[in-house]
């Protein structure tokens, strides 16, 4: 039998072919000349790639033998996660490759911001010896804000103890215990702005973090506040960064990411107060070879059609064809869950009611915290390791099945309890014979809307002329509300009501509508739809 063909699209360390082992006729190819990579594809059953080859619709469909795309890295920005699943091509990555570099690179921009070694460096080379130019500060006994306590945060924090710094700390999703386990207290990002001599930053960027850090933040901080961005661009405000350091706001930043990379341009550029790497979170040679070993050891398992680890876009075990469609759905509800939970999550209960509850739907709890965990991690999240995200953070979490359902075929909930007591839960079915999802409950609350791209979920009073009034603002912003129910336990009791609208509704206006309405509860759901 001809051994399956593994194609090297990148240089990739020695390891990682050691470690494909000898049962693969290995191959090399530059995954940047594009009419060879398409020839080369065409016998090939797996391609390992870094951040240099495209591996889009075209390239996907070239590779007819392919059955394991594996990016040696953490982004999958140069693959087509879609089109691949779609052909039935597992992308798998190594998630972690870079954890200890990327929490690495961000102490050390810590350590040099704290004694302006850039600026020192530059000064010496050029013959200067001005020692008292460069009078930096200590770390000792200052306190450092780390916005993001997931795996890179938690490394940040367990390296920064040795320093006798106090730490504190900005995660609405990590529970007390976790935080007192690390030594960290735990704060709102109002309290870590005004407190902090240094921030770091270790989240993703969402819509929600999006701008995270700007003008009004920076307002808040200490004139000796340093900043450090070893993330994501765009979690700062760039602009609102450069106003604050230009007109001595803050004492300084340093940021490996940006919004638009390479930054050329900017006025960041320009100041003496900050410095910069071009994104080097992962540029060790430790996390390149952990990176190309981690998934050589992938394909190994794909390729042998064994379960995946690291798969992003494939769960494990065989799958039900009637459980199947509630994968997505599930997934779509995890996310509402998420993006509704204003504390951190200490346990989540996964219901199936109805026909299915008889079925193997252990899939439909990994596609509940695909679904979670994916708007509150910055790492890619797949059905295998959603689980050890909810471990790390100490959530408990159960499936529980019930054959019984009143109201629908089957339903799927999401409940869970957050770390102040309250309660929160979502619900969701499939229906007609074009299954289409619908939100049938939040938080007790009966309602049948299918779910959008977009959603509005408000909480207020009932009372007359709530209605007209946010429709009025909607309306003179341009924003179309294309479905809409209300629902109420009692007449002048609480009430909510789930909008779903065409486009992104601004922050500003929603802030507007929620004064005008005095709503107990605003918020907009932009949900990643596959």
């Amino acid at each position: 039998m001809p051994k399956p063909i593994v194609l090297i699209a990148e240089e990739l360390s020695p390891a990682t072919v050691e470690a494909l082992g000898p049962d693969f006729d290995i191959r090399s190819v530059d995954g940047t000349d594009r009419s060879a990579l398409l020839a080369a594809l065409a016998e090939a059953d797996a391609i390992l790639i870094r951040s240099a080859t495209r591996m889009d619709e075209e390239a996907i469909a070239a590779g007819r033998r392919l059955t394991v795309i594996a990016r040696a890295g953490v982004g999958l920005d140069n693959v087509d996660v879609k089109a691949a699943t779609q052909a039935g091509v597992m992308v798998v990555n190594a998630p972690t490759s870079n954890i200890v570099s990327a929490a690495e690179l961000a102490i050390a921009h810590l350590l040099a911001l704290a004694r302006h070694l850039p600026e020192a460096h530059r000064s010496a080379k050029a013959g200067e010896w001005k020692r008292s130019r460069f009078t930096g500060v200590e770390l000792y006994e200052k306190t450092v804000g780390i916005v993001g306590l997931g795996r890179i945060g938690t490394l940040v924090a367990q390296r920064l103890a040795g320093f006798g710094v106090e730490l504190v700390a900005y995660d609405p999703y990590v529970t007390p215990a976790r935080a007192q386990q690390l030594g960290v207290t735990m704060l709102s990002l109002d309290e870590l702005m005004e407190r902090s001599d240094f921030i770091t930053i270790h989240i993703p960027r969402t819509p929600e973090t999006t701008g995270l850090i700007g003008a009004a933040e920076f307002a808040k901080a200490k004139q000796t506040l340093r900043i450090v961005n070893c993330s994501r661009g765009g979690i700062i405000d760039e602009e609102a960064l450069h106003d604050a350091l230009a007109s001595g706001r803050i004492a300084g930043a340093a940021l490996d990411v940006f919004v638009h990379e390479p930054p050329t341009g900017s006025p960041l550029l320009e100041l003496d107060t900050i410095q910069l790497t071009p994104h080097l979170g992962a540029s060790t040679d430790e996390a390149q070879e952990k990176a190309g070993v981690s998934v050589a050891r992938s394909v190994r398992l794909a390729l042998g059609g064994e379960l995946v680890p690291d798969a992003v876009n494939v769960a494990g075990g065989v799958i039900d064809e009637v459980v199947r469609p509630g994968i997505p759905l599930m997934e779509k509800l995890g996310q509402i869950f998420s993006a509704l939970a204003e504390g951190s999550l200490v346990s989540v209960d996964v219901e199936v009611h109805g026909e299915i509850a008889s079925l193997d739907v252990s899939v439909l709890k990994l596609a509940a915290l695909k679904g979670i965990f994916s708007r509150i991690t910055s790492e890619q999240v797949s059905y295998v390791n959603a689980p050890l995200l909810a471990e790390q953070r100490g959530v408990t979490v159960r499936l529980l099945t019930d054959p019984a359902s009143e109201d629908y075929r089957n339903v799927l909930t999401i409940r869970g309890a957050l770390s102040d007591g309250t309660r929160l839960s979502v619900s969701g079915t499939l229906t007609g014979p074009k299954q289409i999802e619908k939100i049938v409950e939040i938080n007790g609350h009966d309602i049948e809307v299918p779910i959008a791209e977009h959603l509005i979920v408000m909480l207020y009073r009932d009372r007359p002329g709530i209605v007209a009034l946010y429709g009025k603002e909607f309306g003179e912003a341009d924003i179309n509300i294309a479905g809409m129910q209300i629902a109420r336990q009692r007449a002048g009791g609480q009430a909510l009501s789930v909008l779903t609208v065409d486009s992104p509704v601004p922050e500003e206006l929603l802030e507007t509508v929620k004064t005008a309405i005095d709503a107990q509860m605003m918020k907009e759901i932009d949900l990643v739809l596959d």
